[in-house]
This record gives structure tokens, C-alpha cells and sequence, in this order.
């Protein structure tokens, strides 16, 4: 069974400084939202699967210069949390980085299991169907409610909708930059 691990908004925010060719270096893991409190803190819109890896010490970087800051704290507050940074100690400072995203590097991120996959690995590989004839290419994969959506561009430019299920989604293989499938019938 192959599973995966969410982080969209890594691949659609077009600021991650990601190469045209191979994966992400920067992965979006934050939206700074606003100044809080007196000693600097800001709250922060998780968009990552991994939240409790920002922890104190932890380096990320911030906005479209990626300019790196080390975690001075971290707390939950409401859906988020409120974040601090090392030389950001005001509130003044803190509002200079409102509406910025914080990113982690894309080698930082954690070792997944064998068949457990993040996104931008799968994004761009060729879809084959079961004899081995080329689909199109992965260029997005939609979270909906009962499973995740790949859509697929054919060479004709118009796309396919898979859902990712274990009866569609026969194998990824990072290796050979494939991932063969069986369309549903409706297709």
C-alpha cells in the first residue's frame, strides 16, 4: 500500500526557489500572520504535515530572500502558532515579517518509510498505464476529503483525473521517474 505526505502548498507557492529541474530546495512549512504580544512573537498558519519539528534551535528561513533565523520558541495559539525568532525581540521587528512564508530546506525534511512518499517527489514523473504506454505527466495532486486527485497532462494537453487509490495507483518508482496505473473504467 502506498501512502503519502501532504505539503501542496511547497510546490503552488512560486517563491520556494525551487530548481526547474529536481525537487524543491526550499519547502514552504508557514505563513507569518501577525505581530503578538511585546517580545516579538508572531502568529503563524501551519502548512505542513510536520509541525512539530519547528521547535526551538530549529533553523528556517524566511520570505522570498530566504533569510535564515533560528527558533528562539514555539506554542500552540487557536488553529496555529505563535513563533519566535532569535534577533526578532519586538514588536516592531516582529511586523516587518508579517504576510512572509517560512520555509524549511527541502534535505531537512524527515525520512519517510519505505512506500510513504511526499508530493514534490511524485510531481513531474511519467504516468504509464499497465502495458507500459505513456499517459502524460504528473503536474498536481489535489487533497480532497475520501482521497488525494492526481491530474495528470497528456501530450494533447488535456488532463486525466486519477484518484489515489490502491486499485488505480498500481506502483511509484522514483527510480525509473514512473508511476504506472490502471484508469478507471470512466475514464
Amino acid at each position: 500500500m502506498n501512502s503519502f505526505k501532504q505539503n501542496p502548498p511547497e510546490i503552488n507557492n512560486p517563491s520556494t526557489g525551487s530548481p526547474h529541474s529536481g525537487e524543491p530546495v526550499f519547502l514552504t512549512v508557514g505563513k507569518l500572520k501577525h505581530a503578538h504580544g511585546l517580545r516579538g512573537e508572531i502568529g503563524m498558519a501551519i502548512l505542513t504535515g510536520f509541525p512539530e519539528r519547528l521547535v526551538p534551535g530549529k533553523k528556517v528561513y524566511l520570505g522570498d530572500m530566504h533569510t535564515e533565523k533560528t527558533i528562539r520558541g514555539v506554542r500552540g495559539y487557536h488553529k496555529g502558532l505563535l513563533i519566535a525568532f532569535e534577533s526578532i525581540d519586538s514588536p516592531e521587528a516582529a511586523r516587518e515579517h508579517v504576510n512572509q512564508f517560512v520555509y524549511v530546506r527541502s534535505d531537512d525534511l524527515p525520512e519517510l518509510p519505505p512506500g510513504e512518499y511526499y508530493h514534490h517527489h511524485l510531481l513531474g514523473l511519467a504516468v504509464i498505464d499497465e502495458d507500459g504506454g505513456i499517459l502524460g505527466t504528473l503536474v498536481e495532486i489535489l487533497e480532497t476529503g475520501a482521497n488525494d486527485v492526481y491530474i495528470v497532462k497528456k501530450s494533447d494537453g488535456s488532463e486525466l483525473l486519477l484518484p489515489a487509490i490502491n486499485e488505480v495507483i498500481l506502483s511509484n518508482n522514483l527510480e525509473t521517474k514512473q508511476i504506472q496505473v490502471k484508469p478507471p473504467e470512466w475514464t
